[in-house]
């Protein structure tokens, strides 16, 4: 059966060679497809996976689903590792190579100017989870002995719950102020949901930073300075990653995150 070209990302040309493990989607080693200037890092994925109806299928299966993200998510780890990528969104696909070549022509200006402006730097993400204590009233208090003990109680339950959560606000709040003045720019997402995230208590800030690799250790040493900071809170950095949160937020609104090309 025919492949489809899979796209990873967009970068300039590097002559540093890959990780020999990187395998890639499907186990098909990523190669190189030049174009003004430009690599498209890609790879070859089968059409019985790949195709429209078959990749929506798929897309509902969160055991290929996950095993596509993490082989996908090497290849570009591995790119960060020697040059800066514009990755692509995951299961980016086209029918060849030509297909490959003329979004990289139409795009060519916004994908030159993402570079530049991403050239030398990585992303860090810093999330902030609250425990349980924090994120739920207290318990239930021993029976109140007349009514107006018991809304009294439930008053003060209340009351203590919304000033620890103000708390876990304002430190996020605090923390997200600080790291963006250290970092060229920043991003705030939606919390995380703990049933998908598997992460106990309640997402107070989720939150992703661009920083100059030069900068790098600095901002790090600034998030583990504040570790322990705020009472039943905890702090979680990732990175450094690929920019993925400002790869396609160019001023004039040229879109460069990658779509199927079928």
């Amino acid at each position: 059966m025919s492949g489809l070209r899979y796209v990873y990302a967009i970068c300039r040309p590097f002559d540093a060679a890959l990780k020999t493990q990187v395998a890639g989607v499907d186990g098909a080693p990523p190669g190189q497809l030049p174009h003004h200037g430009l690599i498209a890092v890609v790879g070859t994925v089968p059409e019985r996976d790949f195709a429209e109806e078959p990749l929506r299928r798929h897309l509902e299966d969160l055991d290929w689903l996950s095993a596509t993200a993490r082989a996908h998510q090497a290849v570009i780890d591995a790119l960060t590792v020697v040059t800066t990528p514009l990755p692509l969104r995951l299961a980016t696909v086209f029918r060849d190579d030509a297909g490959v070549r003329a979004m990289m022509e139409e795009r060519e200006d916004a994908l030159h100017r993402t570079l530049d402006r991403l050239d030398g730097r990585v992303e860090w993400g810093v999330k902030i989870h609250a425990d349980a204590e924090t994120t739920r009233p207290a318990e239930e208090p021993e029976k109140a002995a007349t009514g107006r003990d018991y809304l009294r109680q439930r008053r003060q339950r209340n009351r203590a719950h919304e000033e620890r959560w103000q708390s876990a606000e304002k430190f996020a709040d605090r923390l997200h102020d600080m790291l963006r003045g250290h970092a060229e720019d920043a991003r705030l997402h939606a919390p995380q949901n703990s049933a998908l995230s598997r992460e106990s208590g309640r997402n107070v800030l989720n939150a992703s930073y661009l920083v100059p690799r030069s900068d790098s250790e600095a901002f790090v040493e600034l998030v583990q300075g504040v570790q322990g900071e705020g009472s039943g809170l905890r702090v979680e950095l990732t990175g450094p990653w690929a920019a993925y949160s400002f790869a396609g937020l160019e001023a004039d609104g040229d879109a460069v995150a990658g779509e199927a090309g079928l």
